[in-house]
């Protein structure tokens, strides 16, 4: 039986779904919050990034394989000694560059970082 995909907004699901590669799995579309980055996609092959801050009301869907994942961070105003994660923003460290995402919700960046870390280390 397949997993239910989690996702915030339908019409970013169905973006994701438009773009998919051939046996490619979708797990998790997030909607982010703040300025550049759209929403947030996880597939089992990819992190895909929706970002909204190009000039000229222009946008990019970024792609990033697991495998070039270097690190995933949670960034916190809190210690991990108190509440479990207070904030909801995500790191991905692709090489030198930094792509970070804020979501609505601790239990959203808690999968999203726990997904990350799974498929990062096992490719």
């Amino acid at each position: 039986m397949a997993q239910q995909v989690k996702y915030d907004r339908r019409e970013q699901l169905e973006q994701i779904q438009s773009g998919l590669l051939p046996g490619e799995t979708i797990i998790a579309v997030y909607d982010a919050v703040g300025i550049g980055t759209g929403f947030i996609g996880l597939t089992d092959r990819r992190v895909i990034l929706q970002d909204r801050s190009f000039v000229g009301k222009r946008l990019a869907l970024t792609s990033i394989p697991y495998k070039k994942v270097t690190a995933v961070s949670i960034v916190s105003n809190k210690s991990w000694a108190g509440n479990f994660f207070s904030s909801g923003n995500i790191a991905v460290h692709v090489g030198a560059h930094t792509y970070e995402i804020e979501v609505r919700g601790v239990e959203k960046t808690q999968h999203i970082h726990n997904v990350i870390l799974h498929y990062a280390v096992s490719s």
